[in-house]
């Protein structure tokens, strides 16, 4: 069993080192300069004798971008036609086929046109980098998956192009681009970001000062959250730290469980740990009592979670503490994470034995219980 795990993990350092480079630039919003900063590098690296290749880029007929494409070879787009309209995508083979050094693909969210290989760029992404071709490409704060809620919460917006952690943390450089929101609104202003027809619509919702202040934050946070996972995956260690290791809890609340897996998700990321789902089905939940519309939200529940990088532990029982309790045992957990409860919920749980002992199981083993809103 040693010797299949170590050669198990062997295998894993060749895939690994066989793999592209990642770069990903990360901004607040449309118009910080990303895509312009991407064709920056491709003319530094072109300067520098590496073959790269421009795979995607979408300049948005922005004058200053658009003159950065001079001079840069370009892979052709593949041309499709959906719904009547002649529409262009990344061409996926001609990437591979062409194996650059380097490769820039801009908007790693976007969905892909039906009948593509691939539902989204970033799988596109992905499967370019296992082809050993390194990739910078570049995404906006509001599209991470784990941060859907919060952006919606700010902008009033639930954005629908989204992509997993966990393609933001397979990146080998992620970099902010960073501006004021000052110098965003400018920009947008003299039309640098959209056409002039779109500027009034888009100072009165998404551009708003304080709108853009809270998205600058969170993407800070987010790049300095992912400099500090590399820190502790590159640099030794100079003393002992706890492994954190998160355990969400779910019920098949739609709503409560969307929040708590993101909200797990986002703090096994910040600390670099492995972090398990636990579904506790009692028999009132069964198969065959169950509402169909619960057994759908719980199955995209799942979905969310693995995409998240969550392990999916469901099991039958009629007491959700004891499981809790088991599962913090076996799997070294040291942070519960579960929803905030309905008042009339929570007295019930406090009167109930089971919960009192959780609690007690939990502080004497040193496991942190959070409780989310």
């Amino acid at each position: 069993m040693e010797e299949r795990k170590s050669a198990e993990h062997f295998l894993d350092l060749i895939r690994k080192s066989r793999r592209g480079r990642f770069k990903l630039y990360i901004g607040m919003s449309a118009g910080v300069g990303k895509t312009y900063r991407m064709l920056q590098d491709a003319h530094t690296l072109l300067q520098g004798g590496i073959d790269v290749r421009i795979g995607y880029i979408e300049t948005h007929n922005r004058k200053e971008t658009h003159q950065l494409l001079d001079g840069l070879p370009v892979i052709a787009r593949r041309h499709l036609f959906y719904k009547g309209k002649q529409l262009e995508e990344l061409d996926l083979y001609a990437v591979l086929n062409s194996h650059p050094e380097v490769v820039i693909i801009d908007e790693l969210a976007h969905t892909n046109i039906e009948g593509s290989k691939n539902t989204k760029r970033w799988q596109d992404v992905m499967e370019i980098l296992e082809a050993g071709i390194n990739v910078i490409s570049a995404v906006n704060i509001q599209h991470i998956e784990s941060l859907n809620e919060e952006v919606k919460a700010i902008t009033g917006v639930e954005v629908q192009e989204r992509v997993p952690d966990s393609v933001i943390d397979s990146a080998d450089e992620v970099v902010n681009i960073d501006l004021t929101a000052e110098e965003l609104i400018i920009r947008l202003k003299e039309g640098k970001i959209y056409d002039a027809s779109k500027i009034q619509a888009a100072l009165q919702n998404f551009f708003k000062s304080e709108h853009i202040l809270q998205l600058r934050e969170m993407a800070l946070k987010e790049v300095a959250s992912q400099v500090q996972r590399k820190v502790e995956i590159e640099v030794q260690p100079q003393r002992w730290v706890r492994k954190e290791r998160f355990l969400a809890c779910i019920s098949s609340n739609e709503i409560k469980a969307k929040n708590v897996i993101r909200k797990t998700a986002r703090l096994a990321g910040y600390y670099n740990s492995s972090w398990f789902l636990l579904y506790v089905q009692l028999p009132k939940e069964r198969g065959d009592r169950i509402a169909l519309n619960k057994q759908r939200h719980l199955i995209n529940n799942f979905k969310l979670a693995t995409e998240l990088g969550g392990e999916i532990i469901k099991v039958e029982s009629h007491s959700v503490a004891k499981e809790i309790i088991a599962l913090c045992e076996l799997r070294k957990i040291t942070t519960v994470c579960i929803g905030k409860p309905r008042l009339s919920l929570l007295r019930m749980l406090l009167a109930k034995d089971t919960f009192s002992k959780l609690l007690t199981q939990l502080s004497t083993e040193d496991i942190d219980l959070i409780i989310l809103s």
